[in-house]
């Protein structure tokens, strides 16, 4: 008997329920077969962005760059600048023009609004795929 694999833990940040929403809903509990289920961490502020990053316990976080006051774009550089070894940010930009400004962010991945649940599970898939081995399916 084999043991379960600890649940991915992803940090979706966003001041609007709904983007949050669509987020998780497009990814679902398990995005890939070859991956342990994902545990979501809803976040609509700055500081607990923050906090819950510096606990050191979330393996990819998906930051909305459209959010208010704190843009996603800016928590993605200041996470990046401040953290050891960040885990891997994905930015929700207003139009596929902004991923230019992503790049300064230093986010490893950007997906446009309106979410197409298609790259934005292509996306986090290879994100976490980079984070933990393979899990065999049965």
């Amino acid at each position: 008997m084999t043991s379960q694999p600890a649940p991915l833990k992803v940090l979706v940040y966003s001041d609007d329920i709904d983007t949050r929403q669509q987020v998780i809903l497009a990814l679902g509990r398990r995005p890939h077969p070859d991956l342990p289920e994902v545990e979501y961490v809803e976040v609509a502020t700055e500081p607990v962005v923050i906090a819950n990053m510096d606990a050191g316990h979330i393996d990819l976080a998906i930051l909305d760059g459209e959010a208010v006051p704190a843009g996603g774009m800016g928590i993605a550089k200041q996470l990046k600048d401040e953290i050891h070894q960040c885990p891997p940010v994905m930015v929700l930009i207003g139009r596929p023009q902004d991923a230019w400004l992503a790049t300064w962010s230093r986010a490893e991945a950007t997906v446009a609004h309106p979410i197409d649940p298609v790259l934005l599970a292509e996306s986090v898939v290879s994100l976490l795929r980079a984070r933990v081995p393979a899990v065999p399916t049965s």
